[in-house]
């Protein structure tokens, strides 16, 4: 079965002659005079040397991220002399990158826990983990895990806030 034919006037007779309004064409979002197209450009480079800065910042301190994964991989409850001088090693190889062989590699004892604590803003080793720093090696007596434990939290924060050559 099929619909009717429609008839020849389907509709509202009186809309007949009606003319749609057609729409305008869509506006641009493109800058329209060269002060815009200046400041994007002036933006676009200014976003880019930022890029460059946090790249070339994030690659500098590529030691820091090597230095801090060594030091996570330490077993602190191992024997106190063989924890104390993976620390120092460590510590060692960490500043030499940051500062001069000549200013780091000669340091040994109190100098070198005393330089270690002047590199940064708050200094993170006490005076009882300095004196490990020092001697701790030499020594071959026991760690408490709670000792060895803050001594690695405060390497840690060494190696996160020393300052380079004096330099933020």
């Amino acid at each position: 079965m099929s619909a009717p034919p429609l008839p020849e006037a389907f509709g509202n007779y009186a809309l007949g002659d009606f003319v749609e309004v057609v729409s305008p064409a869509a506006i641009s979002w493109l800058p329209q005079t060269t002060g815009w197209a200046w400041l994007g450009v002036a933006l676009l480079l200014l976003a880019l040397h930022r890029g460059w800065r946090a790249l070339h910042h994030w690659y500098l301190n590529r030691y820091r991220r090597e230095a801090v994964a060594r030091l996570r991989q330490l077993d602190i409850d191992a024997a106190g002399a063989e924890l104390v001088a993976e620390i120092n090693k460590l510590l060692k190889l960490t500043a030499m990158i940051a500062y001069s062989r000549e200013q780091v590699a000669s340091l040994y004892g109190s100098q070198w826990a005393d330089f270690l604590n002047r590199q940064c803003p708050s200094a993170p080793f006490s005076t009882e983990q300095r004196q490990l720093l020092a001697t701790g090696a030499y020594q071959p007596s026991p760690l408490e895990p709670a000792t060895g434990r803050a001594l690695v939290d405060a390497s840690l924060s060494w190696i996160r806030e020393h300052l380079e050559n004096g330099n933020a």
